[in-house]
């Protein structure tokens, strides 16, 4: 998605449980214990986004910051242009959606949607 994203000119946004182990982000950026960060090349020095977790520099309010997030910790991946990208479960371990199919029976829906 990252790479899609700046391929065609978006910038992505990251949201991320802040309250989960092995998240190292700034304090004073948390709200309601999430942070959206972002990711874009032209924001961040030294992104490295692996299968285990994403790392990079960036700067907070002028101050430089050493960003650590495991991937687990990934709630959604958006394009800050469009407001579309992917949702994934709390626990970010794969996308979901969070409840009940349309119809309350318990059947979840589809596994990715569209966040606008």
């Amino acid at each position: 998605m990252h790479e899609w994203m700046t391929d065609n000119s978006h910038t992505p946004y990251l949201v991320v449980d802040a309250e989960l182990p092995g998240v190292d982000v700034p304090d004073g950026y948390i709200n309601d214990g999430r942070i959206v960060l972002n990711v874009s090349y032209s924001a961040v020095e030294h992104l490295q986004m692996g299968n285990d977790h994403i790392s990079f520099r960036a700067r907070f309010g002028g101050a430089p910051f050493a960003i650590h997030v495991p991937v687990a910790a990934v709630l959604a991946i958006y394009a800050r242009e469009t407001g579309q990208g992917v949702v994934f479960s709390e626990g970010g371990d794969s996308p979901t959606d969070d409840g009940d199919g349309p119809d309350g029976s318990g059947q979840s829906r589809p596994a990715l949607k569209v966040v606008k």
